[in-house]
């Protein structure tokens, strides 16, 4: 099976990209979000690859990371989620958007994917909540954090220092991961103006 492609942006289609590896082009199908992340046509570029045999078909998935590949497979573990609707919820979110959604039990978030009527939306965020997708690159800090956020288990004081970021501005997705990252340095002990404060320079950085 074919885990990563390292070659050439030969084209990009709407929902797909040749990749050119030493003459021979794979047809990846790719979220939104990957296809603006590739370089320009011609250029040099690295795509992880989720293979998807079936009896009629091999097909080719690519990400611009092994975190977008992680939870496309997580996606496809819920009933009535398959390749196409877990490329359009990575198209309409980030990974990290993903996690925040399922953490908050948002089902307004997740269902703004296409594909994604009400229904799936509940049965996304009740099905993958408390899961979450293992491997290489996968923040495993931030994740749980938003978890034990939307369960109402994080601190007091890191609660309350997301909170006052989301006011400023910031979405509870990147407040989690800035806070996460700071709260494995500092500690969970660590006092909500100073989280506030180390939060705002991560953030700016």
């Amino acid at each position: 099976m074919i885990g990563k492609l390292k070659g050439l942006v030969d084209s990009i289609g709407d929902d797909f990209a040749l990749i050119d590896v030493g003459g021979v082009c794979y047809e990846t199908f790719c979220s939104s979000r990957t296809l603006q992340a590739l370089p320009r046509v011609g250029e040099a570029t690295v795509v992880f690859i989720e293979t998807i045999v079936r009896e009629d078909m091999i097909r080719l998935y690519g990400f611009s990371s092994e975190t977008e590949k992680a939870w496309f497979n997580l996606l496809m573990t819920v009933q009535g989620v398959g390749a196409r609707v877990a490329l359009g919820i990575l198209s309409a979110l980030s990974p990290s958007e993903i996690s925040s959604a399922i953490a908050l039990q948002d089902k307004a978030m997740i269902g703004r994917a296409n594909g994604v009527g009400p229904k799936l939306a509940v049965r996304l965020v009740t099905e993958l909540k408390g899961k979450v997708p293992t491997g290489p690159g996968i923040d495993a800090g931030t994740l749980g954090l938003q978890t034990a956020l939307g369960e109402g288990r994080a601190a007091g004081t890191v609660a309350d220092a997301v909170s006052a970021l989301v006011n400023l501005g910031y979405s509870s997705a990147q407040a989690s991961a800035a806070l996460a990252r700071i709260v494995a340095r500092e500690g969970d002990d660590t006092p909500t103006e100073k989280l506030i404060r180390l939060g705002l320079r991560e953030l700016s950085s």
